[in-house]
């Protein structure tokens, strides 16, 4: 790996539901992907990384995803943070307001083991290639990091300080993830903001 960026993967939820089963995502994430500006190296994140374990109570890792090494330092301690602008919000001067905030070091699998599993059955992977990550998510409910996890699968809609309500994104909707590290005795690393834009279908 030589760098982390912020990436945002953009789901169509309403295709993915009806692809999900069998197939699983394919046409509901294929159309965009926004990234950060700046590529963060992995050399100026090594200050940043901490202990991975999974939970006790969940599958372990198969022998080949698992290495003492990893385990020690595979987490990396990026505070992560998702934000919206809607419309409205943008009509009348609102600042973004808040979604989210969480941690990478929650991550479900290390850099280390993705890219091992990616790889274990011959795949491809050569410099350049962007792998994302998945969603990052943390063990708290506030800390989902995207709409449908806050939402419990649209069932709750989530309330914004200007009195909207979001279920799922709409036209104008403007999604903002920033990330940052910081550690003592460190200078603190951010990555630019990923943001974009919904824009309406062209017809």
């Amino acid at each position: 790996m030589f760098g982390v960026v912020l990436l945002n993967d953009w789901s169509a939820r309403d295709i993915q539901a009806w692809e999900y089963q069998p197939l699983g995502p394919f046409l509901s994430k294929s159309f965009a992907t926004t990234i950060s500006p700046w590529v963060v190296s992995a050399e100026a994140l090594l200050p940043f990384r901490g202990p991975w374990s999974r939970p006790a109570d969940d599958p372990q890792p198969l022998p080949y995803l698992q290495d003492a090494q990893d385990q020690a330092s595979g987490a990396l301690d990026i505070v992560l943070e998702a934000s919206i602008v809607t419309a409205a919000m943008r009509a009348t001067g609102q600042p973004a307001a808040l979604l989210s905030g969480s941690s990478c070091r929650h991550a479900y699998w290390t850099v280390a083991q993705m890219v091992a599993h990616h790889t274990v059955n011959g795949c491809n992977l050569v410099a350049g290639d962007l792998l994302g990550t998945g969603t990052q998510s943390g063990p708290a409910a506030v800390e989902a990091g995207s709409l449908i996890e806050l939402t419990t699968g649209g069932r709750e809609p989530l309330a914004l300080p200007n009195g909207e309500r979001r279920t799922f994104l709409e036209d104008g909707d403007e999604i903002i993830l920033c990330g940052r590290c910081s550690a003592p005795g460190y200078r603190s690393i951010g990555f630019g903001e990923c943001r974009g834009v919904i824009i309406p279908a062209r017809i």
